[in-house]
């Protein structure tokens, strides 16, 4: 499974947070050999080590970016076709064939609710 990582502080200067986001990313690289990712705005930090299994392509990395939503994700939501398939019928367009593309356009039409259509084993 992939390596998830991630920093909310306030508090310390950004270049500090980075370097230790970069230590956390190193620690669990083993995790996720095929890539590794980080993004930041202001005091949020996010890093994935990624273990590249549905979709292989470079598109799939993570953290991934859908309009103004950021996230990183671990993990398998196992009835992503299906809620593909519905949300296509709203208009939805997809750029990948991953399951986190999924989640960020569940996020998008149903808010915090869109876990409550996921079946699987899953952080984000």
């Amino acid at each position: 499974m992939c390596g998830i990582a991630g920093i909310l502080d306030q508090t310390q200067p950004s270049s500090d947070n980075s370097r230790l986001l970069d230590q956390m990313l190193h620690i669990q690289h083993h995790r996720g050999p095929d890539d590794t990712g980080i993004w930041n705005d202001d005091h949020i930090f996010l890093g994935h080590n990624r273990l590249s299994i549905i979709d292989l392509t470079e598109a799939a990395n993570q953290p991934m970016h859908y309009k103004n939503f950021t996230m990183v994700y671990n993990g398998e939501i196992y009835n992503y076709v299906e809620i593909k398939q519905l949300l296509l019928q709203k208009g939805h367009q997809f750029h990948t064939h991953s399951d986190s593309e999924v989640i960020l356009h569940a996020y998008e039409e149903w808010g915090s609710a869109c876990v409550n259509h996921f079946v699987g084993m899953w952080a984000l």
